[in-house]
């Protein structure tokens, strides 16, 4: 068993490299794994990038991998409360020990012209436990864009690309069509792509992409179809398969969606992979995908939603889906929000169905000031209060809302994983 102060010394020197800021490129995730006899090239992976849903995707796929009796790594970020939930085997994240494990084994590759970042260094961690657990296949969500993602070091047997929208433009480009270039660089040669809704600049990007590298396209409404039902299932259909009245565990209309990208991925790796596509399999593994902070109903009497909501399109998801689910029941939104987004936008998307709006900022220095949010929250009309801390505006929105009222926490990821650090605390502290 590992000692508590060696796992948090790992961590800290781990998080230190957060100094080194965000780097793309391949050459020095290369360098690491190449220290560690390549693990990557010792199972199977599946790719997934896009602007929204591409983490639920993956744990969809990852539930499906399992539920058919594969060892299954997933990998993910940010995470919420814990760094060992970036790294998940078979459902369950790794232990203190495997974390100390893996940044031993990495610390000691040979500089690589520069130090690595945080994500490169975590990425490799992770494939290293990988390979050490025997796993057979791998869902590795990137962390950014997808050409010079640490991540696309990867030769994956299917690419997914569930959407996009404008982000990092920084990184990334100022324009859709260079955004969706970016993302589509996770695209191999010959490898199949499963592809959501997607505009026509991005279309164009994607399918200039999938014909340069001669890989098959599959698109959401061409080749494979959902269809919803009344009573909330939905029917999948493709040349290949079709299933009736399946059922979800993940909350939320865009959920249809990233469920669809997700079997039609496991179609295409159904020769490798073939127990994926039985049926009970896919019910079953449908209905067993969890996905944290993203629509997760924490608590009752009052309901505490968490959903991260950390962009503009998921702010739209996340309103239409309270519109929708509080009928005539009072919503209280706890918000924080960081400073690279559009936090009007966001607002606007957010408030329309809230009684009250408790604004506050997670402790993650890029975080808007909880008063710019309150001074635009007020400017629409909501009624607002400000709390300094995550813990506090939780702790606030607990104590006045009644057993019949929904609270959303909501506009940030570090917001809902500090939102659950408090809500993990004994119900009689909070």
């Amino acid at each position: 068993m590992v000692a508590s102060d060696e796992y948090t010394a790992c961590l800290n020197r781990l998080y230190r490299l957060r100094r080194f800021g965000i780097k793309l490129g391949l050459d020095v995730i290369g360098g690491l794994l190449a220290h560690l006899d390549n693990p990557h090239q010792h199972f199977r992976c599946i790719h997934v990038a896009g602007t929204n849903g591409k983490g639920s995707v993956a744990a969809t796929l990852a539930s499906l991998l399992t539920t058919a009796g594969y060892r299954t790594g997933l990998y993910t970020s940010p995470h919420l409360v814990r760094f060992n939930e970036r790294i998940v085997i078979d459902g369950r994240p790794v232990d203190d020990q495997e974390v100390v494990n893996a940044y031993n084994a990495v610390s000691g590759a040979p500089m690589q012209g520069r130090e690595p970042t945080f994500f490169e260094f975590a990425t490799a961690m992770a494939f290293s436990t990988f390979h050490r657990r025997n796993v057979q296949w791998a869902v590795i969500e990137t962390g950014m864009g997808g050409r010079l993602d640490a991540t696309n070091i990867i030769h994956p047997e299917v690419s997914i690309i569930t959407n996009i929208a404008l982000e990092h433009r920084a990184y990334l480009g100022p324009t859709l069509a260079v955004i969706a270039g970016e993302k589509a660089g996770i695209i191999k040669d010959r490898v199949p792509v499963v592809i959501g809704p997607a505009q026509p600049s991005v279309l164009a990007s994607i399918r200039e992409a999938a014909e340069t590298h001669q890989a098959p396209l599959r698109r959401l409404g061409v080749d494979f179809r959902i269809r919803r039902r009344p009573d909330g299932s939905f029917d999948y259909s493709s040349p290949g398969h079709r299933w009736h009245g399946l059922r979800l565990s993940l909350k939320g209309p865009h959920q249809y969606t990233n469920a669809a990208l997700a079997l039609a991925a496991g179609e295409e790796i159904a020769s490798l992979a073939p127990r994926i596509v039985d049926a009970d399999v896919v019910r079953n593994g449908l209905q067993r995908t969890r996905w944290p902070g993203r629509l997760e109903i924490v608590r009752e009497h009052p309901t505490v939603i968490l959903d991260g909501a950390h962009n503009l399109p998921a702010a739209r998801n996340l309103g239409r889906y309270l519109c929708g689910e509080a009928g005539s029941r009072p919503v209280t939104l706890v918000v924080g929000i960081l400073d690279d987004k559009p936090f009007r936008a966001m607002l606007r998307a957010l408030l329309p169905c809230c009684q009250r709006v408790i604004c506050t900022r997670p402790r993650i220095d890029r975080a808007l000031p909880a008063e710019r949010l309150a001074a635009e929250a007020r400017a629409r009309g909501a009624t607002v209060l400000i709390r300094p801390t995550v813990a506090e505006a939780v702790k606030s929105a607990i104590d006045m809302a009644g057993p019949d009222e929904i609270i959303c926490v909501a506009g940030s990821l570090y917001v809902v994983g500090e939102a659950k650090e408090v809500l993990d605390t004994p119900s009689d502290m909070v």
